[in-house]
């Protein structure tokens, strides 16, 4: 992991090793109107244009993360991508 990465704040506190889900944003459990990337800060809405629209999440749906986010840390947060939920098909 190169330290140095502008988009590394400390996530590894939380994010090391969670089981993670690709889902469309508007499937959330949640009731907010937009999320950020917890990396890049690129927003996730599905009510405001220009943002992105699907992402991987945390089972509560309450941390997200962008596509190119996701392949770059991946192997360093040992993420575990669960495919039963994986609703990238919708």
């Amino acid at each position: 992991m190169d330290l140095s990465d502008w988009r590394l704040l400390g996530q590894e506190q939380y994010l090391t090793g969670v089981a993670l889900f690709h889902r469309n944003y508007s499937d959330r459990k949640t009731s907010t109107d937009h999320d950020h990337c917890e990396f890049c800060g690129t927003k996730f809405s599905d009510s405001i244009p220009g943002c992105l629209t699907k992402g991987y999440t945390t089972m509560d749906d309450y941390r997200w993360i962008c596509d190119n986010c996701f392949s770059d840390f991946k192997d360093d947060f040992k993420w575990a991508v669960d495919s039963q939920i994986d609703q990238t098909s919708k």
